[in-house]
């Protein structure tokens, strides 16, 4: 059994705050430099050209890459030889998220209550998923998820019988119906399976693959690359101003499920594909 203090989890989920908003992974800026490369309109490659132009102020002037900071979204890998100890796991990660947020000047936009719209001021709580694992590792991945992507996502609870085709055809139909609205280029994570909640869980997670990582599965790895050819032959393109760089990569992951069903769960990403890990 091996003791973790929770105040080493605040101190990491306050460093991640700040570090995943203001350094863009490396994998998304350097398919956004291959991006500038292949696109063909004039438009798309100068849009391209600013959005990499700001990722290097972000990175360097160590400020938020968008204004919108998003919403915390925090995934946790626990070993079950791992024993807490000084506080609440939940406690830590809020805490966390809090001195993340004020003290790197981040954009609070988490309201206490759907419909009361009262801002909590300090971008908590969080939203905490938990996988227990053999072992005694501990790992933390910080997702700040945007909320104009976020809102062009969609669950369908379709027929078995609507079968893979129509799979590609909801997720390619979702794409399209969200135009400009998610800034792309987009990341497109996509789960099917499981159930109607399981499915949407599965979409947030594959968001936190690297770009170009391609599913384990043959079957599922040649249908990303199918849907990420076919979206980007949309011609939506950068910021929804045209061209062939809509989509930077799509992500699948999937689940068993009933008999009886078949969830499909888009969940978008903007060009800010943001997040960061740490193992304690």
């Amino acid at each position: 059994m091996r003791e973790l203090n929770v105040q080493e989890i605040t101190a990491a989920v306050k460093k991640m705050c700040m570090a995943s908003n203001y350094d863009l992974g490396e994998d998304v800026y350097n398919c956004l430099k291959e991006s500038r490369k292949t696109e063909t309109t004039e438009v798309g490659k100068n849009i391209l050209d600013m959005i990499i132009e700001n990722a290097d102020i972000s990175k360097n002037e160590q400020v938020p890459i968008c204004q919108d900071t998003g919403f915390a979204v925090v995934f946790i890998e626990l070993g079950q030889e791992v024993h807490l100890i000084g506080g609440s796991l939940n406690d830590a990660i809020n805490e966390g998220v809090r001195q993340g947020y004020i003290e790197g000047y981040l954009r609070k936009s988490i309201v206490e209550d759907p419909l009361r719209r009262v801002n909590t001021k300090d971008n908590t709580p969080a939203v905490i998923y938990i996988d227990m694992l053999p072992g005694d590792s501990f790992k933390i991945t910080f997702v700040p998820k945007g909320g104009g992507a976020e809102n062009m996502s969609e669950v369908k609870m379709m027929k078995p019988a609507d079968g893979e085709d129509g799979v590609k055809d909801f997720i390619i139909d979702r794409v399209t119906r969200s135009g400009a609205n998610p800034c792309p280029p987009i990341v497109v994570g996509v789960g099917i399976g499981g159930t109607f909640e399981k499915s949407a869980m599965l979409a947030k997670k594959a968001l936190l693959r690297e770009i170009g990582e391609r599913h384990t599965d043959p079957y599922y790895a040649g249908m990303e690359r199918e849907l990420l050819e076919r979206i980007n032959r949309i011609g939506i393109g950068p910021q929804g101003l045209g061209g062939k760089t809509t989509a930077l990569d799509v992500f699948i992951e999937a689940h068993p499920c009933h008999i009886a069903s078949l969830p499909v769960a888009v969940n978008i990403n903007c060009h800010a594909a943001r997040h960061k890990s740490a193992t304690l």
